[in-house]
């Protein structure tokens, strides 16, 4: 790894350090900064990340950035400003709209450089909600985590090209790597599921929440004869009840597993024949989708939003209309039905796609490029 400009110090400012893309994203480029000679800081509202945020050797602040009271950003602000001049910090990143103010008056007032990771469309259906999203796009950098997202941040804010990077997110591809997964694992986890041998598994890792489609599949395996399908992800009872009510009245009982969240994601994805990305409002990025290019699984994917970028059809997955759940089942169908060694094949291009573009060290790479630019 190129080093940093000596002494470079990054604070990243973010809500929480709980779970998802935006935390593991976080961790991701300190350990990065750290490699690189630099030094890493992370202001947040704390959560159960510091932990391993700080055996890296980052140091975590605490402050309550994931209130969203006006006086609440200006106090977090002023302290984010206290905190960058004493500890010398020459960039800061903001990844969430809220912090993303405080962050922008305290690199103001320390003279820091400030940076962006635009990670979704959001939401624009309240009065103001342009103008409290538009400090995503007022980065001396703005980061997206797709071209779809580049794009959308450009026909939004009118934001300039040259000030827009493009950074996908990665995966690691020595823990999603089918070598590396021992049959113990995808043993343990097709027990755990009761999952009946012979029968092809259709798996859709996604928050249990409607946009992501899970009741579009549902509505696909009533065209399936025989396969099983496997959701995973945590979300919302009610949404949950819901799914399993569906699969209940389409006779689906035995055929729709929900198993909540996996710890096991490689073999959770090693166990499935094909992979579902099912989602109904475009996609930022989806990691799901590289995740399960990497373990060499079939995908297919919502012809929307960034898998347009990562899933190339009919070469490396494919995609389907959204919300379509007879296009679903078909293509469902037709890859199943593939023989063993042409899923294989493709597989194996679909992982060599994601080794090529989609890698955690691209993506830490290419953000350290950025602090340099900067700094």
């Amino acid at each position: 790894m190129t080093p940093l400009p000596p002494g470079l110090t990054v604070l990243q400012v973010l809500p929480a350090l709980v779970a998802g893309g935006v935390e593991r994203g976080t961790l991701e480029i300190a350990g990065a900064v750290i490699a690189a000679g630099g030094r890493a800081l992370v202001a947040s509202a704390g959560g159960p990340l510091v932990h391993p945020l700080e055996a890296m050797g980052a140091r975590h602040i605490t402050l309550p950035l994931r209130s969203k009271n006006p006086a609440a950003i200006l106090w977090n602000g002023l302290e984010l400003a206290t905190l960058a001049r004493a500890e010398g910090a020459r960039i800061i990143h903001a990844r969430s709209r809220a912090p993303a103010w405080s962050a922008l008056l305290a690199a103001r007032r320390s003279g820091a450089r400030f940076v962006t990771t635009y990670h979704g469309t959001y939401n624009e259906g309240a009065p103001g909600k342009r103008l409290y999203n538009s400090v995503m796009a007022r980065g001396e950098r703005v980061i997206a985590i797709s071209n779809f997202i580049a794009a959308h941040i450009r026909r939004r804010h009118g934001t300039a090209a040259d000030r827009i990077r493009v950074i996908p997110r990665g995966v690691d591809p020595a823990v999603f790597d089918p070598a590396a997964v021992a049959p113990e694992r995808v043993e343990a986890l097709r027990a755990a599921w009761a999952l009946p041998a012979g029968r092809p598994v259709i798996l859709l890792p996604a928050r249990l929440t409607r946009w992501k489609g899970q009741l579009v599949l549902v509505e696909a395996m009533a065209r399936l004869p025989d396969a099983v399908a496997v959701l995973v992800g945590a979300g919302r009872d009610g949404f949950r009840a819901e799914v399993e009510a569906r699969a209940a009245a389409l006779g689906l009982g035995d055929r729709v597993r929900l198993v909540g969240h996996v710890e096991d994601m490689p073999a959770a994805l090693l166990l499935a024949d094909v992979v579902v990305h099912a989602s109904t409002d475009a996609e930022a990025f989806g990691r799901t989708v590289i995740e399960a290019q990497a373990m060499g699984r079939p995908v297919i994917a919502s012809d929307l939003g960034a898998p347009r970028e990562t899933v190339q059809q009919g070469v490396t997955g494919w995609r389907v209309a959204p919300g379509d759940p007879a296009a679903l089942a078909g293509l469902l169908q037709a890859a199943l039905d593939l023989p063993p060694e042409a899923r294989a094949e493709l597989g194996q291009r679909a992982r060599a796609h994601v080794l090529t573009r989609y890698t955690v060290q691209a993506m830490q790479d290419a953000t350290l490029d950025v602090y340099r630019d900067l700094a």
